[in-house]
């Protein structure tokens, strides 16, 4: 069953590091932490669908470029090991992320 994608821009909890999230600053719905980059896995099989069954958070694993999308952080699922990308966000701790990737 296809469930009615609504935007919803809203406080969160990150239940990785526990920061708590303010609103997406463009006024998109967040889809990750900025802090830690965590992700849950909420998606199946295309963006926004929220039909997973899954719910697990999703590691931040890797970085990529898409044309129109600009950069996008690659999560990993940490149960059922789904990847999927994300948009980085303008507030993102992106800069760290690529330093400690790279450093890997």
């Amino acid at each position: 069953m296809n469930k009615k994608f609504t935007m919803i821009n809203e406080w969160f909890q990150c239940e990785n590091c526990w920061e708590l999230i303010t609103r997406h600053p463009t006024g998109s719905a967040r889809n990750h932490c900025p802090v830690c980059l965590y992700s849950k896995h909420l998606d199946d099989v295309s963006p926004w669908d929220r039909n997973s069954d899954c719910s697990w958070l999703m590691e931040p694993i890797w970085i990529d470029y898409k044309k129109n999308k600009w950069d996008m952080i690659k999560h990993k699922c940490t149960k059922c090991n789904k990847v999927i990308l994300n948009q980085v966000a303008p507030d993102d701790n992106f800069l760290d992320f690529i330093k400690k990737i790279n450093k890997q």
